[in-house]
């Protein structure tokens, strides 16, 4: 029996990668997290396509995009994102590329170089997707849908401790600030916005824990 496809959009800091995994892990399906997808070639391009002034210049990116691969390898069962075959998924994480990604993310360019090949990682099934519009636009016809939401304390809380792991410093209410601008812009992109489907099951994990929220989440996909 063909393994399912679903699709798990959301705002930033809501868990949706961490998430993923953990589920794929459980129901044995491949996770890609796409908005790591997003922030390599955001990380690329903040490498190779500045301009004069040390902004992005997304000419320079668009005719570069050819020259770029973006792979996961598994390490011992976490997926490292890889670009041009060198671990970047450290990187991708700093708050550079944060600033930078949404406006990289965007770009209709961008998504079409990166649309065609999510897509082909699910047609054979027993894949789970997560990012900003997979459900609406990746992955339309996924066997489920789930959108996750929380309180923009809550998720700069959260994206605080993670820079904090990784032994990235931060200001809380820059990282706050920095959700609030990200989901602004996502949100009202003319290409792909972050939106919720209509036939998409929110949660809002505000008060929940990651375990909580994965077996709420759990819990749907063996009822349904």
């Amino acid at each position: 029996m063909k393994k399912p496809v679903i699709a798990i959009d959301g705002y930033s800091s809501t868990g949706k990668s961490s998430i993923s995994k953990v589920i794929a892990d459980q129901l044995g399906l491949i996770h890609m997290d796409t908005g790591a997808l997003y922030r390599g070639v955001t990380w690329y391009a903040l490498q190779h396509c500045l301009d004069e002034k040390g902004n992005i210049d997304l000419k320079a990116l668009f005719a570069s995009l050819d020259q770029i691969e973006l792979e996961f390898k598994n390490n011992d069962g976490t997926l490292v994102l890889f670009l041009n075959q060198t671990d970047i998924s450290k990187e991708i994480r700093s708050n550079e590329v944060s600033d930078h990604v949404s406006v990289v993310a965007k770009q209709k360019e961008v998504r079409d170089f990166l649309l065609q090949s999510q897509r082909s990682l699910a047609e054979k099934g027993g894949v789970i997707m997560d990012g900003r519009d997979i459900g609406t636009v990746v992955l339309p016809k996924a066997d489920y849908k789930f959108f996750l939401t929380a309180s923009i304390d809550e998720r700069t809380n959260r994206r605080f401790l993670e820079l904090k792991g990784l032994g990235i410093e931060a200001d809380k209410e820059q990282v706050k600030q920095n959700l609030i601008e990200r989901d602004k812009i996502d949100s009202e992109r003319e290409i792909a916005p972050l939106k919720q489907a209509d036939d998409a099951i929110v949660i809002d994990n505000s008060t929940l824990s990651k375990e909580e929220t994965i077996q709420l989440m759990l819990s749907y996909i063996q009822k349904i």
